[in-house]
């Protein structure tokens, strides 16, 4: 009992992780039952994309798909060293991946700033390998760039709002600033998942403290 617990909040090195497969197994979806628009790739000219992990993805996908300007979401696996990894393997902690929400924008409407006012305000990112009662690597606190002005912007948020935390009384800042590796789908149930069960679990929870980024929006 002690080793799981243990190994579900460690990461495992390259050499322990689960070793997954060569062949893609996730099923997407035409189209997001909210938005309506695709799930995946090639976006329209204009739409970017931004990763985040903050708990479980079944409500922070729903706090992105809430937001005016987001264009798509969709969740799946990032993080980890299990090439194609299922939900049932992320939950071992025997892959390394977290459970991230991929978002599609457009920056005229929702700035990545604002995007990641929506990520520090939303969970508790001083809590390392768990979000409330959702324990293990996958519930891990990150941030997933994908290029450089977004880690830019990533770190200098981090910062601040960490400065704002520990102004309040709460501990160090544990979310992990990252160069985005593969996005792995997850399953189509979980996609959209709280609108497919609309009473289904949402562990979401921020600190009640704001996050003073992310005011502007890009010139059109």
């Amino acid at each position: 009992m002690f080793g799981l617990k243990r190994r579900k909040t460690e990461m495992p090195t390259p050499d322990e992780a689960l070793p997954g497969r060569t062949d893609r197994q996730m099923r997407v979806a035409e189209a997001h039952t909210v938005l309506g628009k695709p799930l995946n790739g090639p976006w329209p000219a204009g739409i970017e994309t931004a990763i985040f992990g903050l708990g479980c993805f079944w409500g922070a996908e729903r706090k992105f798909w809430q937001q005016p300007g987001v264009y798509s979401t969709a969740v799946g696996y990032l993080g980890g060293y299990t090439p194609n990894p299922t939900y049932e393997e992320v939950c071992t902690g025997g892959t390394g991946h977290n459970e991230v929400v991929l978002v599609a924008f457009d920056p005229r409407q929702i700035s990545y700033g604002q995007l990641l006012k929506v990520f520090f305000e939303n969970h508790d990112p001083t809590q390392g390998m768990r979000q409330g009662g959702d324990i293990g690597t996958q519930y891990r606190s990150g941030i997933y760039t994908l290029n450089e002005t977004q880690k830019a912007e990533a770190e200098a948020a981090r910062a601040t709002y960490d400065a704002a935390l520990r102004a309040k009384g709460f501990a160090p800042i544990t979310t992990e600033v990252l160069t985005a590796g593969p996005f792995y789908y997850a399953e189509d149930y979980h996609q959209q998942y709280l609108d497919k069960n609309p009473q289904g679990y949402c562990g979401l929870g921020g600190t009640g403290v704001a996050c003073q980024i992310g005011t502007g929006v890009t010139a059109g």
